[in-house]
């Protein structure tokens, strides 16, 4: 309950820095998001603040890789 609505709020907010950052993120690469972690969220709206293109977001999903396997 209560860890959905924060994951839910972090995804959301995430969603909100890349879109303002970047532009419209595609459906691939949102669901790829989704499928973070809490922890994870909270460290990409850290990092959105670094990426100046859309590839940027794409290298930081792939380093995250490991981690979702």
């Amino acid at each position: 309950g209560l860890q959905q609505g924060l994951q839910r709020e972090a995804l959301t907010m995430v969603m909100r820095l890349l879109t303002r950052q970047l532009g419209k993120v595609d459906l691939r690469t949102r669901r790829r998001i989704e499928k973070l972690s809490h922890t994870e969220l909270e460290d990409l709206g850290e990092a959105v603040f670094d990426f100046n293109k859309k590839s940027d977001l794409t290298k930081w999903l792939d380093a995250q890789k490991p981690r979702n396997e």
